[in-house]
């Protein structure tokens, strides 16, 4: 059962290849994303895609795990903040007007929103409890 219970340290940062997956794939629907006060979306898409895939290194080697683990968990508190929360608000490009549609894109942005902060608490959770470098992040 242990062999089995472990196989979740991996796990959890393999379900992060998705995000890999989208921004490689469907780069300008990523960087749709991109809030409008910060300039060259594509670079924040690319970017946001290389800070992922060190991520996923890291949590798999071990090496600056707690640091990788705790700077996921600060950047996924940023897409919550200052992309879903928004839109879910209604100030999002396409939430904005009369459409049908925008009740459930301000929806799907609240559960988006609610997700990211789940994936938070797993993200600090692995980082206390999973991660074993401890060099910068003590």
């Amino acid at each position: 059962m242990d062999k089995l219970l472990s196989f979740g340290r991996y796990l959890f940062p393999a379900s992060f290849l998705l995000y890999v997956g989208l921004h490689l794939g469907k780069p300008d629907v990523e960087a749709s994303f991109v809030p409008s006060f910060l300039p060259f979306p594509y670079f924040w898409n690319y970017f946001t895609l290389a800070c992922i895939c060190a991520f996923i290194t890291s949590a798999f080697t071990g090496k600056f795990d707690k640091l990788a683990y705790t700077l996921m968990a600060l950047y996924v508190l940023l897409m919550a903040l200052l992309v879903h929360l928004p839109r879910a608000m209604g100030h999002g490009p396409e939430t904005i007007g009369m459409a049908v549609d925008a009740a459930r894109n301000q929806e799907l942005e609240m559960v988006n929103f609610f997700r990211n902060i789940m994936v938070i608490g797993a993200l600090l959770g692995y980082a206390r409890f999973v991660a074993k470098d401890k060099r910068v992040v003590g």
